[in-house]
C-alpha cells in the first residue's frame, strides 16, 4: 500500500474500530471513543464506528466485540488502545482482519528502554504490510473528517463544580501541525484553538515505529486543505530522503519546522522522551536550507509563522514600511525589523510626494512624519490610516507592511470600520500585510481577533509581527530562488476561497 493511500485510510477512512474501549471514564479508551461517537451523534464524520473489549458487551450504549475479527465489515483503521504487553496480540488480530492502517496510542516502548517489544511490533506490522503510526503517541485529529483519537478529557472540574475546557480542537483551516511529541502537540492546538486558528490536519506519530516525518510531509504535499505545515521533530532518522521530499514540498507550500535538541541537555532529553537521537544540530540547520525549510527557535516563533504564511502571500523581497500612530511602537518595529536582516525601505519620491500633497490639502496634520516608520500621530483617523496603507502598497520599492493599529485614540471612533477600510485595502496587492495590536484590554482582542476575520494576521507586538514577517520574506527569497515566485503568486489564492 502507498503512503498516500494508508494515510488517507487514517485520516479519511470508511469504518474505525477503537481497540480497548475502556468503562471508566479517565482512561484514554473511553476518551477516544466517546470523542468518536459525539463526532459520529453531530454528524460531523463520515465512517462507520466500532468498538472492542472482550469483557464487556456495551459501552455508551454501543455494542462492544471481543476482537476485531469478530467484527464482520471491513475495517480502514483501527486505533489501537490496549496496554505496551498486549499490542503484539492485538495487531496479529489486525494483520488477520485485513486492516492496513493502525494507529498505536499504547506507550511503554523503546521510550521506556523496551526496545524488543517495539521490533516485535514492527515485524509484525511488515508481515502483515500494515502501516502504523505510533507507538507512544496522541495520533491525529481531522476537522474535517471527524477523526479523533486525543485521549485527554475534553473539560476540567474546577472544586466549585464549574466545568473548564481544557482540551479544545481548532475549527477547519489551513494549516496542518505535524508532532513527535504529543503532549506538546496537544498544546498547539490548545493555542491555536483559543486564537481562533484553524487546522487542517494534525498528527502525532510518536516512536514512529513505520510511518515517521517523511511520510507526513508527502502526503501533505498534496492535501488541498494544508496551505501550510508546521513541524515540532525531535530527530530524523532518514535525513537524505526527508530532505528530498521537502524539496518537493516546499515548491508547493512552505514547511516550518521547531526543531528540539539543539543543545546537549535538549538532545539528552530528547532520547528519554521518544527514544530519539538528535543529531548535531548545525546538520540539521544546513539540510532545513538545502530543503526550502524555515526554521523557528521558538513555539512562539512557529505558531506566528504559520499563522502568517497560511493567511498572506510571500513577501517578493525584504523591503518593509512601517504604517502607525504611535513613534515608538514604530522605532521598535523599525529595531526589530533590522535585527532581523530585513530594509526599513526608503520610500520613493513619488510616495513622499502624495504624503505631502495630502499634509497641504489637509487631510493629514503637517506634523506626521512621512518617511518610513509612517507615523500618523495621534491625530490620526481611520481615513488617514486607509490612504496611508493604499499609498504604501502602490510603493514600488516596498514589499511589505506592518501596520502597527492603536486604536485608542479619539480619530478612530469604530473598531471595525478601521479593520474594514484597511483590509479592503490589503486585499487589493499582493504584497503581505502585518498587523501589530498591543495590549490587552477587551477592545484591543477584538481588534485582533477581528482582523483575522479578514485574514490579516495580528500580533500583541511589533516585534512579533516583524518576526512573522520575516518569514514570509524567507519563504519568497526561497521561491525566487528556484524560480517560481511570479507563478506561485499568480496561483495564491485568498484563505477564504480555500474553505
Amino acid at each position: 500500500m502507498s503512503t498516500f493511500e494508508a494515510l488517507e485510510k487514517i485520516f479519511n477512512p470508511r469504518s474505525v474500530a477503537v481497540i480497548g474501549v475502556s468503562r471508566e471514564e479517565e482512561k484514554p479508551g473511553y476518551v477516544i471513543f466517546r470523542n468518536m461517537l459525539t463526532n459520529l451523534k453531530a454528524r460531523r464524520t463520515r465512517f462507520k464506528l466500532f468498538g472492542v473489549n472482550p469483557f464487556v458487551k456495551e459501552i455508551l450504549g454501543v455494542k462492544m466485540y471481543s476482537s476485531i475479527l469478530d467484527i464482520e465489515e471491513d475495517i480502514d483503521l483501527a486505533i489501537i488502545v490496549v496496554p505496551a504487553k498486549v499490542v503484539p496480540k492485538v495487531l496479529e488480530e489486525c494483520g488477520a482482519k485485513g486492516v492496513r492502517a493502525v494507529v498505536i496510542i499504547s506507550a511503554g516502548f523503546s521510550e521506556v528502554g523496551n526496545v524488543e517489544l517495539e521490533r516485535m511490533v514492527e515485524k509484525i506490522a511488515t508481515k502483515y504490510n500494515i502501516r502504523v503510526v505510533g507507538p507512544n503517541c496522541l495520533g491525529v485529529y481531522d476537522p474535517y473528517s471527524g477523526i479523533d483519537t486525543i485521549f485527554l478529557p475534553f473539560t476540567k472540574k474546577l472544586r466549585s463544580g464549574k466545568e473548564l475546557i481544557s482540551a479544545p480542537r481548532p475549527d477547519r483551516g489551513l494549516i496542518a501541525i505535524v508532532s513527535q511529541s504529543g503532549a506538546l502537540g496537544l498544546a498547539i492546538l490548545d493555542y491555536m484553538a483559543g486564537e481562533g486558528i484553524g487546522v487542517s490536519k494534525f498528527i502525532s506519530y510518536g516512536n514512529k515505529v513505520d510511518v515517521d516525518e517523511c511520510d507526513v510531509l508527502e502526503y501533505l504535499k498534496d492535501d488541498e486543505r494544508t496551505r501550510v505545515i508546521l513541524m515540532y521533530l525531535e530527530n530524523v532518522k532518514k535525513g537524505r530522503k526527508f530532505i528530498e521530499v521537502a524539496r518537493s514540498v516546499t515548491v508547493k507550500k512552505p514547511v516550518v519546522v521547531l526543531k528540539a535538541g539543539r543543545t546537549e541537555a535538549g538532545a539528552k532529553a530528547a532520547v528519554s522522551h521518544t527514544g530519539a537521537l538528535a543529531g548535531v544540530d548545525e546538520v540539521y540547520d544546513a539540510a532545513f536550507r538545502r530543503g526550502g525549510i524555515i526554521r523557528a527557535y521558538s513555539l512562539e516563533e512557529l505558531l506566528d509563522a504559520g499563522k502568517a504564511l497560511a493567511y498572506q502571500p510571500p513577501a517578493k523581497g525584504g523591503c518593509v514600511a512601517i504604517l502607525t500612530d504611535g513613534g515608538g511602537a514604530g522605532v521598535i518595529a523599525a529595531d526589530e525589523a533590522e535585527l532581523q536582516g530585513l530594509e526599513v525601505v526608503k520610500l520613493s519620491e513619488s510616495t513622499i510626494e502624495e504624503f505631502n500633497k495630502l499634509k497641504k490639502e489637509g487631510f493629514l496634520p503637517t506634523f506626521a512624519i512621512t518617511t518610513n516608520p509612517v507615523d500618523l500621530t495621534g491625530s490620526a483617523t481611520t481615513q488617514m490610516y486607509e490612504a496611508s496603507l493604499r499609498i504604501l502598497l502602490r510603493d514600488e520599492k516596498v514589499d511589505a507592511v506592518v501596520l502597527i493599529a492603536l486604536h485608542h485614540i479619539p480619530g478612530i471612533p469604530s473598531i471595525e470600520e478601521l479593520v474594514e477600510r484597511t483590509a479592503r485595502v490589503a486585499k487589493e496587492h499582493k504584497k503581505p500585510v502585518i498587523v501589530a495590536t498591543i495590549g490587552g484590554s477587551e477592545a484591543v482582542l477584538y481588534l485582533r481577533k477581528y482582523y483575522e476575520k479578514f485574514y490579516l494576521p495580528s500580533y500583541p507586538s511589533p516585534e512579533r509581527a516583524v518576526r512573522a514577517l520575516k518569514a514570509l520574506v524567507t519563504y519568497g527569497a526561497y521561491l525566487k530562488r528556484v524560480g517560481i515566485m511570479e507563478k506561485y503568486l499568480q496561483e495564491w489564492r485568498e484563505p477564504r476561497e480555500l474553505f
